[in-house]
Order: structure tokens, then C-alpha cells, then sequence
């Protein structure tokens, strides 16, 4: 398989996008289905992702030119302003990801006149959720036969770190935990026993009563959006989930790093 290219675009001063604009009306039409001309034999897709997480799962089915916008340091990508002056990749794409909670996919594609196809995303890193979205990517880019590859590469990796974090449970039992609302799936990972929900708003003193009257083990935290010490003085450990890939764009990699952060926990380090 050719290397993936992953570019991240330097944004300058251009114009100042409002990061409360919402998308463009009728974005959720331009989704790119029936786009035949992206599936002629031997075209390869040209990619532009919001963020490394769209990223991932245009690289997960099967595109090798991905071109990403918002750099990984921002931790909280929707906060981020940009100021397009250098999206020549945008204007080149034949398909530009983003996800709803984004508001500004839209005014990057239309600052840079492109053509390109604008296809929402379901960032959920749920094993099941993300395989549907990574074969309905591969149907979209004409490139199914790698993101079933792909798929079977998750189902496989998921089965594995399952069952190593079953192994790992404190006293040979499912744990119980509390969530922040983009988290889930970590808990499913483990096999944990899901005992309460909260955010993406801080949690209210009713909230954290409730919550702490749960006597969850652990508080699964969203790194990207904590709001810091969920449960204090509840003895619940707060273990910190990632959502977003690497630079890499590797999707696997983050289920890798979220067993690896519940076993440490689990395991009293």
C-alpha cells in the first residue's frame, strides 16, 4: 500500500471565521453519494479532514492522500478559529470531512471555492459504529476493498485488548465507571459496567451527588474536554481517554492507548 501523505495545512490571516457560524444549509445533500466519477479505476481520493480524527477514518478506508487542517495540538478542535489563506489542498479535494459539532468545515471549503464533495462524519470510536462509518467511506471514495481490510484488522484488535482487559479486572469483576458522554466506548472496551453518564457540561453538585452515590471505580474522562476532578472525594480514579489519532492517523492506536491507560488504572499503578 502506497504511504499515506499526511499534510497539515498552515493556516495564515485571510478571513476570520466566526467559530459560531453553523454549516452551510444543505450541507447534509453534498454527501458525496452517487459521486461515480470518484470510483473510475485507478483514481485515488483526494482527502482534506478537519482534524486527525476524520482523518484516521478517511486513512481506515483506504485514502492515501489526506491532508489535515487543524493542527493536533488544539485539544478541543471545535474552539478552533481559522483564518484560510493557504488552502490550495481544499480547493484540489475531491471530498472535505467534518464532523457536526464542527462549525467551520463549511466556511474552509467555501473560502477556498472548492467543488469538493463535503461529507459529514460520526466521530464515535464505538468498534461497531466505526466500522460502519469506515465502510460507508470506502463505498464513498471507491476504495472497499482496504476499508474491509481495515475492519477486520478493528475486529481483531478489539477482540484481543478485550479480552487482556478482562484479565485485568480488580478482583476478577466488571468494574463499575462513570462516563463523560464521549467515552462510552472505552467502557465497552474493558467490559466495564457503565454506571452513570455526565458532560460534555461540568458536572452539577446534583450530578455529583447522584454519580458518587453510584461508587463507580473509575471516572473515564474525555482529554479533550475535561473540566478537571469529576468526582472528587469520592475514591473513584479518574482515568484520561483519548479520542483523537496521532499525526500517524493511526485509529487502532487509539484503542490501543485507552487499554493501556484502563490496565494501569486497573491495576492500582
Amino acid at each position: 500500500m502506497a504511504r499515506t501523505r499526511v499534510r497539515t495545512a498552515r493556516i495564515a490571516s485571510l478571513v476570520a471565521l466566526s467559530a459560531a457560524v453553523p454549516l452551510l444549509a444543505g450541507c447534509g445533500a453534498e454527501d458525496g453519494s452517487g459521486s461515480e466519477d470518484h470510483k473510475a479505476a485507478g483514481h485515488k481520493p483526494v482527502v482534506v479532514a478537519t482534524t486527525t480524527w476524520e482523518g484516521a477514518f478517511a486513512k481506515a478506508a483506504g485514502a492515501e492522500d489526506v491532508t489535515v487542517i487543524v493542527p493536533q495540538s488544539v485539544h478541543h478542535a471545535p474552539d478552533y478559529d481559522p483564518k484560510p489563506s493557504d488552502l490550495a489542498a481544499v480547493a484540489k479535494a475531491d471530498f472535505v470531512l467534518y464532523a457536526p459539532f464542527e462549525p467551520y468545515a463549511a466556511k474552509i471549503k467555501e473560502a477556498a471555492g472548492s467543488e469538493a464533495k463535503l461529507v459529514e462524519v460520526n466521530l464515535d470510536n464505538d468498534p461497531t459504529k466505526a466500522g460502519a462509518e469506515v465502510a460507508r467511506l470506502g463505498e464513498l471514495f471507491g476504495t472497499k476493498a482496504a476499508a474491509d481490510q481495515w475492519k477486520k484488522r478493528l475486529d481483531g484488535e478489539v477482540t484481543k485488548l478485550n479480552g487482556e482487559l478482562k484479565t485485568a479486572w480488580p478482583g476478577g469483576r466488571s468494574p463499575a465507571v462513570v462516563t463523560q458522554v464521549f467515552t462510552g466506548w472505552a467502557a465497552r472496551l474493558a467490559g466495564a459496567t457503565t454506571v452513570g453518564t455526565y458532560g460534555p457540561e461540568p458536572v452539577t453538585p446534583a450530578q455529583l451527588a447522584s454519580l458518587s452515590g453510584k461508587k463507580p471505580a473509575f471516572v473515564l474522562d474525555n482529554a479533550h474536554m475535561s473540566t478537571g476532578t469529576v468526582l472528587p472525594d469520592s475514591g473513584a480514579k479518574q482515568v484520561k481517554i483519548v479520542n483523537y489519532p496521532g499525526e500517524d492517523l493511526d485509529l487502532l492506536a487509539v484503542y490501543r492507548s485507552a487499554a493501556a491507560e484502563l490496565k494501569r488504572a486497573m491495576s492500582g499503578a
